[in-house]
């Protein structure tokens, strides 16, 4: 079931383009790689899909809703309940803990700090870095930032996990390591992932390859928006 749709999303920044209208259908349950080169259009798709950025032209449509005509509050409120957002230097709040930034969506959406804490604590575990709970930021090595980083965008459990570049400040078996782990919890909580990435092997982990050029899927290719063969199940 198609539960995120773009329709002809357009997006420029001042004169210069980024999106010249853009249809993209991901369904329930689906990991979506979104690949191209360098300033195709790749992030500015996930933060109009994602309802970071409002499309200049066209629709971005979530179960049914037209979140790109709510305003910033309700897409903000979006973004901490049913969207996950995971970005490519994890951007973790170098004066927190671990737990503490893992906790920080919960805390914001109400949640007693203790039952946060807690929560912080078995996602940490699941994402194999429950040694550095109690540690800052600025004390870790990139993985493991990446891997809290990970766990702050699936504790709410949302729907969709929108991932930008997750691993290009990793190196390779760093990277492989918190795709596999991003992956498996995916597939468990039946989350929907929109992955950007210029990599071909991190784009192997997904169900399906979109490619972006010009602002434009690009149809051209052999296996472009269609199942990929050899994908990480």
């Amino acid at each position: 079931m198609t539960h995120l749709e773009a329709r002809g999303v357009v997006k420029a920044y001042g004169r210069t383009p980024a999106l010249g209208g853009v249809t993209l259908d991901v369904a329930e349950g689906e990991i979506v790689a979104v690949t191209g080169p360098s300033g195709c259009g790749k992030s500015t798709l996930l933060h109009c899909l994602a309802g970071i950025l409002r499309p200049d032209a066209g629709e971005v449509t979530w179960r049914g809703a037209r979140i790109d005509t709510w305003s910033e509050a309700a897409r903000s409120r979006l973004r901490r309940t049913e969207f996950g957002v995971l970005f490519q230097f994890g951007q973790l709040v170098a004066e927190l803990t671990a737990a503490e930034n893992v906790a920080l969506p919960l805390l914001l959406a109400g949640t007693g700090r203790r039952e946060a804490r807690t929560a912080a604590l078995t996602w940490l575990d699941r994402l194999g870095v429950a040694e550095v709970a109690d540690v800052r930021p600025g004390e870790m090595s990139g993985g493991q930032q990446q891997r809290c980083a990970t766990a702050r965008a699936l504790i709410t459990e949302p729907r969709v996990l929108f991932a930008d570049e997750p691993t290009g400040a990793l190196d390779t078996l760093a990277g492989e390591q918190v795709l596999t782990q991003l992956v498996r919890l995916a597939r468990e909580q039946r989350t929907t992932v929109v992955l950007v990435t210029h990599e071909p092997r991190i784009a192997a982990y997904a169900d399906r390859e979109v490619m972006l050029r010009d602002g434009l899927v690009d149809h051209t290719g052999l296996g472009l928006d269609t199942p990929l063969a050899g994908g990480h199940r």
